[in-house]
């Protein structure tokens, strides 16, 4: 690679030499480096590309715009900087593709080649307050002041390219409004350049943002108000997961669940590839759904990122480092940050086929060779970061996996294993089954339940022996899966009573903690206490020795005792419906317990 010249305002030019669909081989007059953007000019349009190779005087660029009609001898120019995002107040509720055009600003109903819009209107007025004085020593990230943006505090930062410096402020503009695009204060150090900062700055999104001061390992549960995540493989506040599955099992649904109830400040729903279709239904019904937590519409802290299937595939790369860039900015202000990311399988097919036109040498099932790696880097972005300030912030990353028939020994699936803490498999079977959310309890996992500072927490927080009740919970879900095989080979009279008492035990837990209505207004959203309340209620059933004469009897008894829990998931915690249903459980417990 390369060095760039100093002289900002020297550009590198260069000729297309090559074309092969949305790779672009251009012929460069000058030195050019990775990752570089650059404008190819098509007629009176211009089309944005990056630099992913440079070899001598030869620069390979995947363009963001399809290159019909482009011909060899195209004029380019090298723009001196990497894919930036615009960072600033006015982000929240809106559409952006990859390259952060607006997409509501966009004309006609088909999107038009060379066609880029603002994404942030410099000329909005916003109410400022001042958050530092005159003579304050700042640093990069630090808060200068802040605007309410819908009813989130917008912090205003030192922009982050001045990180590693320390500055004084020598002006910071009083309480009042002001236009994003206006001077908001002056910083600079003696004897060097002040620093004008308006409430704008931008970033290069394959950068990682740094502006803290501390990265420490998760630690604290992030409450999702799903049950079958939070008691049996929590997520850690600033951790990564993933969901895999087959087509149809619910993963849009879990991912709608998860924005809703998550305890999440923000929520940055990235579409990376996904069907038209389904991004579509994005757009509809998320300015829609109603905000479990605060009652207000949810729309009025998302931000969403979509690139469809359909579009270039360069594109759909840059949607999902512009989604984390975005994050980044929110975390920095210390904000608890979500981002969802559906789906990161289209992303890695759009990786594969660039490296296929490069002729880069295949990995497994012609991914790039360094798949995982790329997958690795991009998941170490997310995390739980202390600030200069002492503030907290969070990205709490999960992304869905799209492998081709449901197979999970695929390379993404494989890769993501090796980056993600949290593997939440959507089984087909219960998808068949109509056992939402379908998680398999068996298959999925979650690394946070061996960290020993998340021990503490959930000891804390919960209860001290809740890890050890959480375990016993999967063990009967293990032994009821295994009674299950033994009745399904010998038969129904095949087997001892034992073994149907273990298999409908194991369906207690499964149909009262794992299974979960998303359209009920209580059951969608189950707080930790009630999730605490509601597994030892199911515990103490389970560890309860029962006599039955015969096999037939268990089946009918343990659908009452099933019935009775899920009127109490159904009804208001503590309420008198739920003392009622749960006073009928306990004479119909007595019935056939051993005491």
């Amino acid at each position: 690679m390369k060095e760039k010249s100093k002289e900002a305002n020297v550009h590198t030019t260069g000729k297309v030499f090559g074309i092969v669909a949305n790779l672009v081989i251009v012929h460069t007059d000058g030195p050019v480096s990775q990752n570089e953007i650059c404008m190819i000019r098509l007629g009176d349009t211009l089309l944005m590309a990056e630099v992913i190779k440079v070899s001598g005087k030869q620069a390979f660029v995947q363009v963001f715009e399809s290159t019909r009609g482009l011909k060899p001898g195209a004029p380019v120019e090298f723009m001196g900087h990497m894919l930036e995002v615009t960072l600033g107040p006015g982000l929240l509720s809106k559409n952006f593709d990859g390259l952060q055009n607006d997409l509501d600003k966009m004309t006609g109903i088909f999107l038009k080649k060379g066609e880029y819009t603002p994404a942030i209107d410099e000329e909005r007025e916003w109410e400022f307050t001042p958050l530092v004085k005159e003579g304050d020593t700042v640093q990069a990230g630090d808060w200068l002041g802040e605007v309410k943006e819908n009813w989130l505090k917008h912090r205003i930062m030192v922009p982050f390219v001045l990180e590693g410096e320390t500055f004084r402020v020598k002006k910071i503009a009083g309480k009042g409004t002001y236009k994003a695009g206006d001077v908001i204060a002056t910083i600079g150090n003696d004897g060097k350049k002040d620093h004008d900062v308006t409430m704008i700055q931008r970033w290069p999104v394959k950068v990682p943002i740094k502006a803290y001061n501390h990265k420490p390992r998760p630690f604290r549960i992030l409450e999702t108000g799903v049950r079958a995540i939070d008691t049996l493989n929590p997520i850690a506040e600033g951790g990564t997961g993933f969901i895999p599955g087959p087509f149809g099992c619910g993963k849009t649904v879990l991912q709608h669940a998860l924005s809703k109830q998550a305890e999440a400040d923000l929520v940055i729903m990235a579409a990376c590839g996904e069907r038209a279709n389904e991004v579509v239904e994005i757009f509809k019904e998320f300015p829609e759904l109603e905000d479990s937590r605060t009652g207000r519409k949810l729309y009025e802290r998302t931000i969403i990122v979509a690139n469809t299937s359909n579009m270039p595939v360069a594109a759909r790369e840059a949607s999902v480092y512009t989604a984390m860039t975005l994050a980044e900015y929110y975390q920095a202000m210390g904000m608890k940050v979500l981002l969802l990311a559906d789906s990161t399988s289209r992303w890695a097919q759009a990786l594969r086929e660039m490296s296929n036109r490069m002729e880069e040498l295949p990995g497994p099932d012609a991914y790039p060779m360094d798949l995982s790696a790329i997958i690795s880097a991009f998941y170490a972005r997310a995390g739980y970061v202390r600030l200069h300030n002492g503030e907290t912030g969070s990205i709490t990353f999960i992304g869905t996996v799209s492998p081709a028939g449901g197979n999970l020994k695929e390379p993404v699936t494989e890769a993501t294993k090796k980056a993600a803490r949290c593997f939440y498999a959507l089984s087909q079977s219960r998808a068949d089954s109509k056992r939402y959310p379908a998680i398999d309890p068996i298959d999925s996992y979650s690394k946070y339940l061996e960290y020993d500072e998340v021990h503490e927490y959930l000891a804390e927080h919960i209860s001290e022996d809740w890890y050890d009740k959480v375990i016993k919970a999967r063990d009967y879900l293990i032994s009821g899966r295994e009674a299950m095989e033994q009745i399904n080979i010998l038969g129904d009279d095949g087997v001892p009573v034992e073994y149907h008492v273990n298999f409908w035990k194991s369906e207690v837990i499964d149909f009262v903690i794992l299974q979960q209505d998303a359209f009920d207004k209580v059951d969608q959203l189950t707080p930790i206490p009630r999730q605490r309340y509601m597994l030892n209620k199911v515990l103490d059933i389970c560890h309860a020795e029962f006599e039955f004469p015969s096999f037939e009897e268990v089946a009918v008894y343990f659908k009452k005792v099933i019935n009775l829990l899920k009127q109490m998931n159904y009804s208001g915690f503590e309420s008198d419906e739920f003392k009622k249903y749960e006073k009928e459980l306990d004479e119909v417990l007595t019935e056939s317990v051993l005491t």
